[in-house]
């Protein structure tokens, strides 16, 4: 079977079912992962579908997937990128974090830290430690987006303007291996650039399949960045970009974590 039928029958799968996985492709066709992984990045440069680790669902934006659907795609990638996270940020200090499932499970996996002050945009992640007294809440005011909880607008980034937190912890929808971090709503930019503009240590938190994908709008390139959590080693000229800005680079598949300090 040539790369037009194999593609073809690709997308007549994703017709009749959310996802495909690499590994099924491989045995369905008779050929190697490396085959199946050029007919799904063929695929996904032409709009067709969205690639994810391990395989491909079919095509829906980041912004016009539902929040809950985002919850579901790379849960295990992000559940060790929070406890990683975790490690990172000590006791008894101030964060920020922004809208996204990935900073969601960052907050999740703080919650044995005491003596935190944390300021968010999330709502989500404010109710989620309502009920931990040995952590100060606070909660940026301003417009919500209802679909999943967000605050956004110029009230949420003048809030974080009036702060200096120790460390922000951020998401984004998209990265490129040239080092731009990306991500859909303009609105949610401009909170996302305000919390890390006003922290003394930034982190972004976002798993490796946000390589497949594409968003327009620019939140901070890598040399703004000091510490990236990924799940998986990034592009080699990502990982130059990193090199040469001094961010440090960690993920959670490796024995070791590539740091670059």
């Amino acid at each position: 079977m040539d790369a037009t039928h194999r593609q073809n029958e690709i997308m007549a799968l994703l017709s009749t079912q959310d996802r495909v996985e690499v590994e099924d492709l491989a045995g369905r066709f008779g050929v190697s992962l490396q085959t199946v992984r050029t007919d799904l990045r063929d695929l996904s440069a032409r709009g067709q579908l969205s690639r994810v680790h391990g395989g491909a669902v079919r095509i829906a934006s980041a912004a016009n997937r539902g929040y809950n659907e985002r919850r579901s795609l790379n849960a295990d990638s992000k559940r060790a990128m929070a406890a990683l996270a975790a490690e990172v940020i000590p006791e008894n200090c101030s964060i920020a974090l922004n809208i996204g499932t990935s900073t969601e499970q960052v907050a999740r996996a703080l919650s044995g830290h005491r003596g935190l002050t944390v300021l968010s945009n999330n709502i989500n992640i404010i109710n989620m430690m309502m009920e931990d007294d040995s952590k100060d809440l606070i909660l940026a005011g301003g417009a919500i987006r209802k679909s999943d909880g967000a605050i956004v607008g110029d009230d949420a980034v003048r809030f974080f303007a009036r702060y200096k937190v120790d460390f922000a912890i951020i998401g984004a929808s998209a990265m490129d291996a040239d080092g731009a971090i990306l991500d859909h709503d303009a609105r949610e930019v401009s909170v996302a650039r305000a919390i890390l503009e006003n922290a003394r240590n930034r982190i972004l938190v976002c798993d490796g399949s946000k390589f497949d994908r594409a968003a327009p709008v620019r939140i901070c390139d890598v040399a703004e960045l000091d510490t990236i959590i990924t799940d998986r080693p990034v592009p080699p000229e990502f990982s130059r970009a990193a090199e040469a800005a001094g961010t440090r680079l960690l993920w959670t598949r490796n024995s070791e974590s590539d740091s670059h300090v």
